[in-house]
């Protein structure tokens, strides 16, 4: 019962921040260069995985080391949701 409570009392501390604008989470390791190189990384049809090891991040507490896959892959979402561009090759 505890539990549920502290829970509760989060949802509502996050839903308050995002209300006045905060963002929840951790900062964001992607930048516009990144995201161009991966882009044309994929029109070269290349796998995820392998843009991901080609990329660096260049900032905050993770530079020089590189992104998840799962993080190239939200990145290139979040451009093509934003441009209306065909969704990505479902061959990743």
């Amino acid at each position: 019962m505890e539990r549920e409570y502290i829970r509760d009392r989060s949802l509502e501390g996050h839903e308050s921040a995002r209300r006045r604008g905060k963002t929840i989470g951790g900062a964001g390791v992607t930048d516009d260069a990144m995201l161009s190189m991966a882009l044309r990384l994929r029109d070269q049809d290349m796998s995820l995985r392998d843009i991901a090891a080609r990329l660096v991040i260049t900032k905050g507490a993770k530079k020089g080391k590189r992104p998840s896959p799962a993080t190239v892959m939200r990145m290139l979402r979040e451009h093509d949701e934003e441009t209306g561009t065909a969704e990505p090759d479902p061959s990743w």
